[in-house]
């Protein structure tokens, strides 16, 4: 059952239609369904994957958009979302570390759609070049988050874009309880954005919240 554009439901497993066929990311599965390949989006690997099993409702990826990716790591989250875009649609990867982007770089050679870029995402003048994008997604521990989704929002979000916040609230602060450090950053957010949703993500990821956001 297909429960968002580009993502299915089939027994209790979130899967996304593989763009390369016969090719793995992260051990994930390959499952054929009426002759169609698809991989097996794991929870517990990914943060909207996480976000999906625990209910939400608003996932804005569609064919063909234009995606920003602050944290591209080693794209396991990323490949998922190339699927769901399609040769149709391009996604740009930011990730300060060179270790973790060669392991992206292989997966962005066998997929055509994913570009990655080599700088610091609290550096979005580092990064020009980019064009505008229909959607901004951030995974970065660290404890200016939100402003760092902002920032580059600002550089590159089309008007009434959409983004998401994968919130790590002990990178935030280790001393406050997070449901305290979620409202603190809902707060900075609001003034930015309208909050279209807020999901906890226990227990896939401890002390997560994803945010998904509407820029104003």
């Amino acid at each position: 059952m297909e429960i968002f554009e580009g993502v299915w439901k089939e027994k209790k497993k979130l899967l996304t239609k593989n763009l390369v066929p016969g090719k793995r990311v992260y051990k994930e599965k390959l499952i054929k369904i009426k002759n169609i390949e698809y991989r097996e989006w794991i929870p517990n690997r990914s943060k909207p994957a996480a976000g999906i099993m625990k209910g939400l409702k608003n996932f804005p990826l569609k064919k063909g958009i234009k995606i920003l990716y602050l944290g591209l790591a080693s794209s396991t989250t990323a490949s998922h979302f190339s699927d769901i875009i399609s040769k149709e649609g391009i996604l740009y990867g930011v990730e300060i570390s060179k270790r973790s982007l060669r392991d992206s770089l292989s997966v962005a050679e066998a997929r055509g759609n994913i570009v990655c870029i080599n700088k610091n995402a609290r550096k979005p003048q580092d990064y020009p070049w980019v064009e505008k994008v229909d959607f901004v997604f951030q995974d970065i521990a660290s404890n200016d988050q939100p402003e760092i989704l902002i920032r580059n929002c600002k550089t590159f979000l089309k008007p009434g874009g959409y983004a998401m916040l994968s919130l790590k609230s002990r990178s935030m602060n280790v001393v406050k309880e997070p449901k305290d450090v979620y409202k603190e950053v809902g707060e900075k957010l609001k003034k930015e954005f309208k909050i279209i949703e807020k999901v906890e993500l226990d227990p896939y990821e401890k002390d997560h919240m994803l945010f998904v956001l509407k820029w104003k």
